[in-house]
């Protein structure tokens, strides 16, 4: 078959299961699960592709799920990802009553983009005239929430790090992958529209503790130490630097506190925080967390609180690679030339894809067809094809365009777009943040 042909007999394929898969994850979004707990969603996944005639890796950092399809010779390996987990977000109508978890984040839209792409090449049978491999993986954790339940997790020896992707690495389930494509809802965005992303801010993660003295509020605040003005001082510290974050680096600082005391009348002697320090380059967020942290420690001396602050690997910044976002658009314009197409620039968020864009070239589109802010009750599909089975199509043709031809075109991207940092060295920076 000619590209031509198998593009469309991919589009044919996805087309005939659209229903099914439309099915299946609304099932997912109707069982949302937080990161490292999403069980129920994995066995679904796990379930569509074994019907797929897939064999599958499961319980990779703790409920990831990964299938492979080789092609008729050897050759790289193209990777469509999606992720397991949910959000927070309790006043959403699709919440989980129990937990608050909710699916705003699009992530069930994710996972029909990555069946559909899955479908399109399993049951089209092109993989056997094409060099290398398709990997379709369901991955865990991505939103970085629930830290103290993640320690919990590293203490006892379940996880190494608290992300879903960077534990992955860790535990080398990335080592047998050369490229890997993910696409995110855009929030706010009803229309049959793609937002062609090029990067975004990384972040590291800490947790405060102000320890402070006990008193009677009222009776003897005297021979008190009061932990929440310290942490609310450390506050004011952080928005005193605002000023000095440089514009290019698009620092974003945002602390909550997650305990403030005990009993209101007496003075509060532990109050914890959780925040993340984020910024658009790794030597930016190196520079700025460690100013926070300065910040957080004066508010603790101007009480005589004593202050405790653990700094977390986060997520790296997103760089995707401009080649892969180049044959996006060309597959689109091709096919789909009704979509709208948009460079969405620099996000101010994050994503562990992030990560996964420093080890191989990677690309993070994001993708109309859906109404409301992200992670808001808001958040709605408006256009199921426009939000999952178009990204799908365009993967699976991306997926062809690559290994076709010897896998001409993914040798020629792996030649001339090399890591950013070694799998060591990538480690090796992660690692530090637990040191800091």
């Amino acid at each position: 078959m000619t590209k031509d042909e198998m593009k469309k007999a991919v589009c044919r394929a996805i087309d005939e299961a659209a229903e099914t898969i439309h099915e299946t994850v609304l099932r997912i979004e109707s069982e949302p699960e937080l990161g490292y707990k999403e069980t129920k969603t994995a066995s679904k996944v796990e379930s569509y592709m074994k019907e797929l005639g897939l064999t599958t890796q499961t319980g990779l950092a703790l409920t990831g799920v990964k299938a492979r399809v080789d092609g008729g010779k050897k050759g790289p390996a193209v990777a469509v990802l999606a992720e397991l987990d949910a959000v927070g977000t309790p006043d959403s109508p699709k919440a989980d009553p129990l937990t608050g978890a909710a699916h705003t984040c699009g992530h069930f839209l994710q996972m029909a983009s990555m069946l559909a792409a899955c479908t399109g090449i399993v049951r089209s049978g092109v993989m056997k005239d094409l060099a290398g491999s398709a990997v379709f993986f369901a991955v865990p954790a991505e939103e970085y929430v629930e830290i103290d339940y993640r320690k919990r997790l590293v203490k006892e020896g379940k996880i190494h790090f608290l992300g879903g992707k960077s534990e992955l690495v860790y535990e080398g389930h990335f080592d047998d992958i050369d490229m890997a494509m993910m696409m995110h809802s855009q929030g706010n965005a009803p229309e049959k529209a793609v937002y062609i992303g090029k990067s975004s801010n990384g972040f590291v993660g800490k947790t405060v503790q102000y320890v402070g003295k006990t008193a009677h509020a009222a009776n003897a605040p005297h021979e008190g130490i009061n932990a929440l003005n310290a942490a609310c001082l450390g506050i004011m510290g952080i928005n005193a630097l605002r000023e000095t974050f440089k514009e290019d680096d698009m620092v974003r600082v945002h602390p909550i506190i997650t305990k403030g005391g005990d009993l209101v009348n007496n003075v509060p002697s532990d109050v914890r925080m959780e925040l993340y320090v984020r910024a658009k380059t790794m030597e930016a967020i190196d520079c700025q967390h460690r100013r926070v942290d300065e910040a957080l420690k004066a508010g603790g001396a101007a009480v005589g609180a004593k202050t405790v602050i653990e700094t977390l690997p986060g997520m790296f910044p997103l760089s995707c690679s401009p080649r892969l976002n180049d044959l996006f658009v060309e597959n689109i314009k091709e096919y789909f030339p009704e979509t709208k197409i948009e460079e969405a620039g620099h996000f101010t968020a994050s994503t562990d894809m992030g990560d996964i864009s420093h080890l191989m070239p990677s690309i993070h589109p994001f993708i109309g067809g859906v109404d409301g802010g992200l992670h808001t009750k808001d958040f709605c599909v408006t256009d199921f094809d426009a939000a999952a089975i178009l990204p799908g199509k365009v993967f699976a043709m991306n997926i062809i365009d690559l290994l076709y031809d010897e896998a001409a075109m993914a040798k020629e991207i792996l030649e001339k777009e090399k890591p950013i940092l070694t799998k060591e060295e990538y480690l090796a920076k992660l690692e530090s943040y637990f040191q800091s």
